[in-house]
């Protein structure tokens, strides 16, 4: 099995083996052994699901910490439009931006300006893509790793364009590294993200073998000392940083704004693992052919809803809507030109730097007749079963607790009912023999 780089580990002193991660769990990667919650780290696509049920924040994030800046000789913040609606509706972006230096940083740019370009590039793909559809977003990872471990066949539907944050520290590698006359490893891109699964496009990307990015902060762990310095920061400096905003790409914070950015008519927007899940299955049976574009995020309402956020889900959605109307009040108008981004599309410059492989799962057996004996025995397990889907057992569910007992991982009396049922029988004979 590969190793894989996860952003989500258990605590086990804090685990009461309550079992909410593992019913939640998508990818039924959580098991409850002795008490304590396991990850099947294979399965583990790092949505943070878990994260949000643990009643004993047993299960926790992992991003880097202020001090990963010290490595570096220059560093960029790039922040999430979803920071933008972390505050009140008189911050702007361009004082966040400010406090963002202040907080330390060299520079901090902003992302929604290469979410513009990236958004013209997709209309590209989308104007002279004749293959099979929808078409599959891929900004949220979770969803990407979703679909590899999951739905393999669906892998070809990703589209190839990079992400934004991707292509962004890229671009300012470049530039800073010929301003500054530095290498380009000595200058830092640090993502403030709104969720651990960033960490995963950065520590292990999907589509390359290294990301751009350095880091991730979370906006948890931004968001009081950037409170503070933004105090400091001057008019006329957020004023001036105020004008290179691009409202095309401020609504890619929130499920839906990919879509009205791009202008299709012809898209499904759809957030939560429950509903994505639902959307890839009728794909997978060969439904929705006629869509062209599916914009999925993880969490609920997109980026803006991250579980490393600290506003109301749904304010911080009204927040971005009403910020987007504030721009247009300001005439604000920094916009891509998309004479540029054609000759870059043109040039590969937005695709992927490699096709996006399926996590194969590992199988039963690598022996092919001892994987059809187990998967044998694994049937003969399930019928005894009560086929409920407790959890009881420690598994999510019946048919996933019968390969587990198949692959030693479990035991048959770990199932109370089989239990129950062996101690009835055990007691009716012995008052039979009495």
């Amino acid at each position: 099995m590969s190793q894989y780089y996860h952003s989500i580990r258990v605590n086990p002193e804090k685990c009461h083996g309550r079992m909410r991660c593992l019913r939640i769990c998508p990818t039924q990667a959580i098991r409850v052994r002795n008490g304590k919650a396991t990850k099947i780290e294979e399965r583990c696509i790092d949505c943070g699901e878990c994260i949000n049920v643990c009643p004993s924040g047993a299960i926790v994030p992992q991003t880097d910490l202020f001090g990963e800046l010290t490595r570096f000789r220059h560093t960029v913040a790039i922040p999430s439009p979803a920071l933008y609606a972390q505050f009140g509706r008189e911050i702007l972006p361009g004082k966040i931006l400010g406090g963002l230096k202040k907080l330390g940083f060299d520079d901090a740019f902003d992302l929604a300006y290469t979410c513009g370009e990236v958004s013209f590039a997709i209309q590209e793909y989308l104007r002279e893509y004749r293959g099979p559809k929808p078409l599959i977003s891929n900004v949220c990872p979770t969803i990407v790793r979703l679909i590899q471990v999951k739905y393999p066949g669906l892998i070809d539907l990703i589209i190839p364009i990079n992400t934004p944050r991707e292509i962004a520290a890229k671009n300012i590698k470049q530039k800073k590294a010929k301003q500054y006359g530095l290498p380009e490893k000595e200058i830092g891109a640090f993502y403030i993200t709104p969720c651990p699964v960033k960490m995963i496009s950065i520590k292990q990307p999907a589509e390359k073998g290294k990301s751009h990015l350095d880091g991730a902060l979370s906006i948890t762990d931004v968001y009081g000392p950037l409170l503070s310095a933004m105090e400091g920061v001057e008019k006329e400096s957020y004023r001036k940083a105020l004008e290179s905003i691009c409202i095309l790409g401020m609504g890619w914070a929130m499920v839906g704004g990919m879509s009205r950015t791009l202008r299709l008519k012809n898209s499904l927007a759809v957030s939560g693992l429950t509903e994505i899940i639902k959307v890839f299955d009728d794909i997978e049976r060969g439904k929705l052919r006629d869509i062209d574009f599916v914009e999925a995020y993880s969490c609920a309402q997109g980026c803006c809803g991250g579980s490393l956020t600290v506003e109301n889900v749904y304010s911080s959605h009204n927040k971005i809507l009403k910020l987007i109307e504030t721009l247009e009040f300001e005439k604000i108008k920094a916009c891509p030109d998309i004479r540029q981004v054609r000759k870059l599309y043109a040039e590969k410059y937005f695709f992927l730097e490699r096709k996006i492989e399926p996590r194969p799962l590992t199988p039963l057996d690598e022996d092919l007749s001892r994987a059809i004996k187990k998967r044998k025995e694994k049937d003969e397990v399930y019928k005894l079963l009560p086929k409920i889907d407790c959890g009881a057992c420690g598994s999510p569910d019946c048919l996933t607790f019968a390969e587990d007992v198949v692959l030693g991982q479990a035991e048959t009396d770990d199932c109370v009912f089989i239990r129950i049922e062996k101690h009835e029988g055990q007691k009716h004979h012995r008052e039979t023999q009495s």
